[in-house]
């Protein structure tokens, strides 16, 4: 069943001017106190030790939408360059950077994936910091194959915790389509000879 529908166009991030962000290693971090504080609140990043630490796909999207000016030392990092720093380490983060920025842009708050092999959470809009994420999105890409006893099984385990499957599935063209997952039970089917 194909789901997500058009929505609400309003788009939290045009308030954000500018964010200042450090990469130190592999970890990209902001430590203005302000800022910390305003994207806590719209859903991005972990605080650790007085700053928030960003995901890559958070920080691909801060980048993308020219939101945050990256450095590591003096020099500034693009998006394309923190993306090629990216694919080194993480085969998938062009697949998580389209399904981020297509969900952050439907106005959702998408948080890291706990387990069982799915890459978000996703809350229901107006809802983070009250209830838990609402939904569990798997991305694949076009052509991809994915064992069915394995996604059966995540599958039961997701709905037993409440939430509900989505896979994100990332077309040629790099649109995201997304479809909701449910357990269907077939009745049995048998001819009755007499």
């Amino acid at each position: 069943m194909l789901i997500w529908k058009t929505l609400d166009p309003h788009f939290e991030m045009d308030e954000i001017i500018s964010i200042k962000g450090r990469m130190v290693s592999d970890q990209v971090f902001v430590s203005d106190n302000n800022m910390v504080h305003d994207l806590e609140l719209r859903g991005f990043g972990e605080t650790e030790d007085a700053k928030l630490l960003l995901k890559s796909f958070e920080t691909l999207y801060l980048l993308y939408t020219k939101k945050l000016v990256l450095k590591k030392g003096k020099r500034q990092i693009d998006f394309d360059s923190y993306m090629g720093i990216c694919q080194k380490n993480d085969s998938a983060i062009l697949t998580k950077f389209l399904i981020y920025r297509d969900l952050r842009s439907r106005g959702y708050v998408v948080k890291d994936g706990f387990g069982f092999g799915s890459d978000f959470r996703v809350y229901d809009r107006g809802h983070f910091g009250e209830k838990g994420a609402k939904f569990l999105i798997f991305g694949l890409n076009e052509g991809m194959q994915e064992k069915m006893g394995q996604m059966q099984k995540k599958i039961k385990e997701i709905a037993q915790m409440g939430k509900e499957p989505i896979i994100a599935v990332i077309e040629r063209r790099g649109e995201v389509i997304y479809y909701k997952i449910n357990k269907m039970n077939f009745c049995e089917n048998r001819i009755r000879f007499e």
